[in-house]
């Protein structure tokens, strides 16, 4: 196993990827690869990782990186102060935390002028490594040295310290700071905080009434438990209710832990040797307190609110990134002429209608107000579904869609037309309609026909059309605006990435934007590609791109196994099979007898039993090979199927508690998933109640644009709150009768004459005799409560420095 540095750190971060793996990443990568590629066509050499694993590979370099050029820089910097000794520069150079080699460069860290400075310009150094010294033994006082008559020898009233107590303030300052900056004491109140500190939020003046940050008002939660992905989400919301005004956080001990701060202070102390014999030892007590109140926990605090944050960006993000990459992979309904519906309640609704390819063919407005005009529009809807072999109306799910919808099924039926009414989502259609490429692509047109347009070829295939708009506009995240956006893009942008070279792209019929997201592409090259298709016509091979203006060798390396051709002579063309594999396959076709078109389909199994190419080409390219033979053109993407909301379901209103709902998912975050059930406001299925056993990721039960079916808990029309579960209904138990009271009771049937019997003369009996009665229990006297311990005063926080030296100055007043 490699000893080199980055591996051996590799190991500790990324433990599931092998070595092995992770060195031909990095030289594949160093070529200009790109990460779909080695993922797709470099199995052999990486062991099989997938892109996800690539990329932690990469950016784990990256990260690496960017510490070993910090390393450099502190070695440097110290070295210039000629304080570098070899065991320091060792220590550096050993130490790959980001947080702990601030930690060793702190002590030589050029300042900004601090008082611990200003001290040491007035010559106070000397008296604070004296009084330091004799705490630590390893200097003795002089007889009759005290520590007043020493620090009146260090007075200096041009620097403002005219006495010999503002000497000794000044000397204390020095040993603040030079106690605050050892590493080994941040490192205990790091390891604390991280390891049993909690995080505390509790609302300010500034509160609403009604506010969506109520649950935070007063609330707790171990920092630990924080950073784990499905509660990182919680963070986010506190960390925004802190910026809006309504919450203030405060990083602490445990609630049950009344020692914490007792502990890190009783550190401090021993570090600083108060509890010594020594002329200082007051004034070291105070410096520790200070050290750790005013410098080390404010900084320690502030780590804490960096990490949460880091965990809960990586979190979100992956959330985002997750819901997108299911979005994006989505079924397609397919090349076939679409009526695109974009619904307007006051303009009317907007029509497109596109052909199979996703040309815009014409336009119309359909007016829906009155019965004249809604007859109108039926006969607009007629001409138009007679004007092209329409297979389906695809209509936004924005405001008056359900309306729209509704409608235009009314309308089919009376025509006597059984085509399908779609509803798509319209999230970032706007964007598009007014972007750039929209204006390029149609500016004759109004911005709502291109939201039209736009919905007719979503239906058509989601990928090819969402790759226009910016991904985070298609707001399938949680706190997205919270988050590092350049994080935040940059995942997204390696999702869109994936996903086109996943499903692969028609060289002749691909946009320019779905064009540039292919492999070793890019912008300029999808440009040139377009251009080249409109001036000579269709592409008829892959090996046709290499006329491309600057498409190099190695462009096409990286693109040609995910660009389809169709219309291509060689069959191979029209697969994910990498022209690189051509002259193996042609070779294994001339020397069975056949054309190259005969492995295709059925011949599949020819490639599949044939050894001599699996160990030629490796055992995973060779199952890749045959799997592309035996399907040619697959898509990975799910077959398409209906959908259709409940009928009596339009409003907010119509929902009723214990009704079931067919729905689609839209979002899916840490706490639950948003489904809509076609009110135009999503209902929330709390991660509780997503299934009858408990969940701990909703993103491994659903996905958006999944259809589920949910049934209604809760509908709350003040706050258009709507809660729903997934849950199996349980039975509820029948309630038994009440007893009926005894006036209720219906009196008993009077019993039948019998018929007279002879009377009996009998002697009377004498009655059993009582049995003596028990003796009362004496009542067992109840036991006084316990006193309980009074409970002990709060604490100054250490997030206020007035707190603390208002504290510091009642002490130092009792003690005179």
């Amino acid at each position: 196993m490699s000893t080199t540095p980055f591996f051996s750190w590799l190991r500790s971060v990324e433990p599931k990827v092998p070595e092995a793996g992770a060195a031909a990443v990095l030289k594949l990568q160093a070529d200009g690869a790109t990460v779909p590629f080695i993922a797709r066509y470099r199995k052999e050499q990486t062991g099989n990782l997938d892109e996800v694993q690539i990329r932690a590979v990469i950016d784990a370099k990256q990260r690496f990186d960017r510490v070993v050029a910090r390393q450099a820089f502190v070695v440097e910097a110290i070295e210039r102060q000629k304080k570098l000794t070899p065991e320091l520069r060792e220590k550096i150079l050993q130490t790959f935390d980001a947080d702990a080699l601030e930690d060793l460069y702190l002590p030589y860290k050029q300042k900004k002028t601090s008082r611990a400075a200003q001290a040491r310009e007035a010559g106070l150094q000397q008296l604070a490594d004296w009084i330091w010294n004799c705490a630590h033994g390893t200097e003795t006082p002089q007889p009759g040295q005290t520590l007043e008559l020493w620090a009146f020898t260090f007075r200096n009233p041009d620097k403002g310290y005219a006495d010999a107590a503002a000497a000794i303030e000044g000397a204390a300052d020095i040993l603040t700071e030079r106690l605050a900056e050892q590493a080994e004491l941040r490192q205990f109140v790091r390891s604390r905080f991280f390891g049993r500190g909690f995080l505390y939020s509790s609302k300010t003046a500034a509160a609403k009434p009604a506010s969506k940050f109520d649950k935070y008002f007063d609330h707790k939660e171990s920092i630990k438990a924080l950073q784990l992905p499905q509660n990182s989400h919680r963070y986010l919301a506190m960390r925004r209710g802190e910026s809006e005004g309504e919450l203030q956080l405060r990083a602490g001990g445990p609630p049950d832990d009344a020692r914490f701060d007792e502990t890190l202070l009783l550190a401090f102390e021993n570090a600083a040797a108060a509890g010594a014999d020594s002329p200082g030892a007051e004034v070291l007590k105070r410096v520790a307190r200070a050290a750790l109140q005013s410098y080390v926990v404010p900084s320690i605090q502030n780590e804490v609110h960096r990490a949460l944050k880091a965990s809960s960006d990586e979190a979100a993000i992956a959330v985002f990134a997750t819901n997108l990459r299911r979005l994006l992979l989505e079924a397609p309904f397919g090349p076939k002429a679409v009526l695109g519906v974009d619904p307007g309640l006051r303009t009317g609704c907007k029509l497109a209608l596109v052909d199979g390819t996703g040309r815009f063919v014409a336009n119309d407005v359909l007016q829906l107000d009155g019965d004249a005009a809604r007859a109108e529009a039926r006969q607009k809807i007629d001409q138009a579904l007679g004007r092209a072999e329409v297979q389906a109306l695809a209509v936004g799910n924005g405001t008056g869609g359900r309306e729209a919808e509704s409608f235009l099924r009314g309308a089919l039926r009376e025509l006597g037309r059984a085509t399908p009414v779609v509803m798509v989502s319209e999230a970032g259609a706007s964007v598009y309609s007014a972007s750039d490429l929209a204006r390029s692509e149609f500016p004759e047109l109004d911005v709502t026909v291109r939201g039209a347009i736009s919905i007719a070829r979503r239906l058509q295939d989601p990928l090819a059309e969402l790759v226009k708009i910016e991904p985070k506009s298609i707001g399938v995240g949680q706190y997205q605006h919270d988050v590092a956006q350049h994080l935040l893009k940059r995942s997204l942008d390696d999702v869109v990435d994936g996903c086109v070279n996943r499903v692969g792209v028609n060289l002749n019929t691909a946009s320019e934007p779905l064009l540039a997201r292919v492999s070793g592409i890019g912008p300029a090259l999808a440009q040139a590609v377009v251009a080249r298709r409109a001036s000579k016509g269709l592409f008829r091979s892959r090996q046709e791109l290499l006329e491309v203006p600057r498409f190099s060798k190695k462009a096409f390396e990286q693109a040609a196994g995910f660009l389809r051709v169709p219309e291509s002579e060689n069959p191979l063309d029209n697969t994910a099979v990498h022209p690189e594999r051509y002259a193996a396959l042609g070779a294994l076709a001339e020397r069975l007898g056949k054309q190259v078109r005969d492995l295709v389909g059925a011949g599949a199994g020819l490639v599949r039993d044939d050894a001599a190419l699996k160990e030629g080409v490796g055992p995973l390219t060779h199952a890749d090979i045959v799997a592309e033979l035996e399907r040619p053109g697959r898509d990975p993407r799910p077959a398409f199927t209906m959908f259709q909301y409940r009928e009596d379901v339009k409003e907010l209103k119509d929902l009723k508690p214990g009704m079931v709902c067919p729905g689609i998912v839209t979002n899916v975050t840490s706490f639950g998933a948003f489904v809509d059930v076609g009110v135009h406001q999503d209902g929330l299925v709390h991660v509780s109640q997503i299934a009858d056993k408990p969940v701990k990721d909703p993103g491994a039960q659903l996905h958006p644009g999944q259809r589920v079916s949910v049934r209604v808990l809760e509908v709350n029309l003040e706050k258009k709150q709507i809660a729903l579960t997934m849950k199996t209904p349980r039975e509820r138990p029948k309630p038994k009768p009440a007893p009926r009271k005894p006036e209720q009771r219906r009196p008993a049937p009077a019993p039948r004459p019998a018929a007279p019997k002879p009377a009996r003369v009998e002697t009377p009996k004498p009655p059993p005799p009582r049995p003596a009665a028990r003796p009362a229990k004496p009542e067992r006297p109840r036991p006084e409560p316990r006193p309980q311990a009074p409970r002990p005063a709060p604490r100054p926080s250490f997030n206020n420095p007035f707190a603390v030296l208002a504290d510091l100055k009642k002490t130092l007043k009792d003690k005179r």
